[in-house]
């Protein structure tokens, strides 16, 4: 019998890390995150990190594990969380699996069979130099078209997809699998103008908190405009902001925000095609259903 792994999955600003953290606090176990953009170290508000009082409640696992700008591929990923996830079994404790960026949900859950083959220094050179645009039309003539889940703003991602198509392999993953564990997916979400509104709060706290002031710093650290462009939607509308790019700053909240709710749709398309995620009824007791769930899962049936 495979060990069992528990993936809490959902959209930002859905509260499915909150939902995580009860769970793993009823069920005595630790988080391990799948989130892209909380494996890099700093920027804390800008990637909506758990806090340090959150993190004391519950252990949490692949946060601060990279430095901007650094190579971290998806295999680097999966081998970390499968490292983590094993000791966390290893000492008697329920691993949970909490994020939003499906691709590193699937690859640990479903067991891609990945083989990195690390970046191509002389052909990364090449694609570094393309427009946006030209990234976009040569991952559909190599690749058939671009991934739901790709960020096509993201030119640090476009790239990278790029590299990977150009090498004969699938973004995604290969189609072989080796499942390590028996998973439990359960999924964390509102209805739209639910989640609009949810975006819109968790920004203007994050903003008030001092979100600006994270890349206001970096780059003064010497960190470039060009890094956070392409860091992911808060940095590089952050970034974008301090480089005086919008009219004013009502303007680039407005902008900022909804381009979160269109990449939280994005997540929910991905999301949407697996069909054995749990789903949980936001208006009632979440963590009632989740756990009558999770007793089901743990005893077997």
């Amino acid at each position: 019998m495979k060990p069992k792994l528990i993936a809490i999955v959902g959209t930002n600003a859905s509260g499915k890390s909150a939902v995580g953290i009860e769970l793993a606090r009823r069920y005595g176990g630790e988080i391990v995150s799948a989130d892209s953009r909380q494996i890099l170290r700093g920027y804390d508000l800008c990637s909506g990190k758990v806090t340090a009082g959150e993190r004391q409640a519950v252990p949490h696992h692949l946060l601060d594990i990279a430095d901007a700008g650094t190579y971290f591929s998806l295999s680097d990923y999966q081998s970390q969380a499968y490292a983590a996830i094993d000791d966390i079994l290893g000492r008697g404790k329920q691993p949970f699996l909490v994020g939003g960026t499906g691709l590193y949900v699937n690859a640990v859950a479903d067991g891609y069979d990945l083989v990195d083959a690390g970046p191509d220094g002389r052909l990364r050179e090449r694609l570094e130099a393309m427009t946006v645009a030209e990234l976009v039309q040569l991952l559909r003539e190599k690749s058939g078209g671009v991934p739901d889940f790709l960020d096509v703003n993201n030119k640090r991602r476009l790239v990278r997809a790029c590299e990977v198509a150009l090498s004969g392999r699938e973004i995604a993953a290969t189609r072989a699998r080796s499942p390590r564990y028996d998973v439990l997916k359960i999924g964390v979400t509102w209805e739209r103008p639910l989640l609009r509104q949810r975006v819109a709060e968790r920004l203007r706290i994050r903003l008030e908190q001092g979100m600006i002031d994270e890349v206001r710093q970096g780059l003064e650290a010497g960190v470039s405009y060009e890094a956070f462009y392409n860091l992911g939607l808060e940095y590089r509308f952050i970034a974008r902001y301090l480089n005086n790019e919008f009219g004013s700053y009502d303007e680039f909240v407005e902008k900022l925000g909804i381009a979160i709710g269109q990449f939280a749709k994005r997540q929910m398309t991905w999301f949407r095609k697996d069909a054995s995620i749990h789903w949980l009824d936001m208006h009632g007791d979440a963590v009632a259903q989740a756990s009558e769930r999770i007793d089901a899962f743990l005893r077997g049936e």
